[in-house]
């Protein structure tokens, strides 16, 4: 089997990559490295069943070219910009990353004939909704352009699948966690006591609690999922089980990296704009494919921190 990994040199991308090809597969991987980052797959690039382009799948010629030279049997598809900071502060940023770069993607795959898929959500698809969600909750009122671009996406994606035969796996995932992140409250908590190692200064009042997962349950899922969907457009939801508060990631981050530093929260109920401070995830459909994760939340939490700082910050 021949995979096309999209943001192939990303946090879970990059994993992603490492995971199929200890499963025999044969994979390319393209990246704007935007996000992605070379050092994430530098032991990959020596590989005969591994290659790298960097590409901008804004690029409709250089996509349709690599694809038509590469013939993959399935895409993965992960690039987007994942940092909904970001997004906020330039709201052409989601559009462009991660509605665009999927209809780009699509429309090259139905010339091609390329019809296997998996794509990349998000939690922020719902914005604040209440209770234990479930895959077919709704109305779906995101509070991002991150939310919003990915829903715009599995929206397209909903139509190639059932209108032209592409065999479409969604999986939606939040607070991923991990070695190679780029972003996120372990990452930032991290940098800022590299810094200044006298004090961490936290957005919001440290009272956001969620679930979080470790990247490799993550990965494990994408591809228990991959195996095992029947449809021919399928949306599961993936979660870390149980709950962890950004206080409590803030007082394992300073036991870790610079004990004794003083911990300076702020008076808002979330960190920022598009910030959902609280959710809770029902994933009882893929429970049911035989997945579960290995660590709870904040398990997850502290083998991350520990992986982060290990393999060099």
């Amino acid at each position: 089997m021949h995979a096309l990994v999209t943001g192939g040199a990303g946090f879970i991308g990059s994993h992603l990559c490492d995971r199929l090809l200890e499963k025999g597969y044969r994979v390319t991987a393209i990246d704007n490295l935007h996000l992605g980052r070379m050092q994430n797959i530098d032991h990959l690039l020596e590989r005969s069943d591994f290659r790298f382009h960097e590409l901008d799948m804004l690029d409709r010629e250089g996509m349709d070219q690599l694809i038509a030279a590469d013939r993959p049997d399935a895409v993965f598809h992960l690039a987007a910009n994942s940092d909904i900071a970001a997004g906020n502060a330039n709201a052409e940023l989601d559009l462009q990353l991660n509605q665009l770069t999927t209809t780009t993607l699509l429309a090259i795959m139905r010339k091609h004939k390329i019809d296997k898929l998996f794509f990349a959500s998000t939690s922020a698809v719902f914005g604040e909704a209440e209770g234990n969600i479930r895959e077919n909750h709704g109305p779906l009122r995101p509070i991002s352009f991150y939310g919003a671009s990915k829903l715009a996406a599995e929206a397209y994606l909903s139509v190639y699948a059932l209108s032209f035969g592409i065999k479409t796996l969604v999986l939606r995932f939040p607070n991923v966690i991990g070695e190679r992140s780029t972003h996120g409250a372990i990452y930032d908590f991290i940098n800022r006591l590299k810094a200044d190692p006298t004090r961490l200064q936290v957005l919001g009042n440290g009272m956001q609690t969620k679930p979080y997962l470790y990247v490799g349950d993550l990965v494990d899922a994408i591809l228990l999922a991959w195996d095992k969907a029947p449809g021919a457009y399928e949306v599961f939801h993936a979660s870390g089980i149980g709950e962890t508060s950004v206080r409590d990631i803030a007082e394992i981050v300073v036991s870790k990296v610079a004990a004794g530093a003083a911990i300076e929260y702020g008076s808002e109920d979330r960190g920022w704009l598009g910030d959902v401070p609280r959710f809770s995830y029902d994933i009882s459909r893929l429970v049911a494919l035989g997945w579960s994760p290995k660590r709870k939340s904040t398990e997850a939490v502290e083998l991350a921190v520990e992986r982060i700082l290990a393999n060099g910050f």
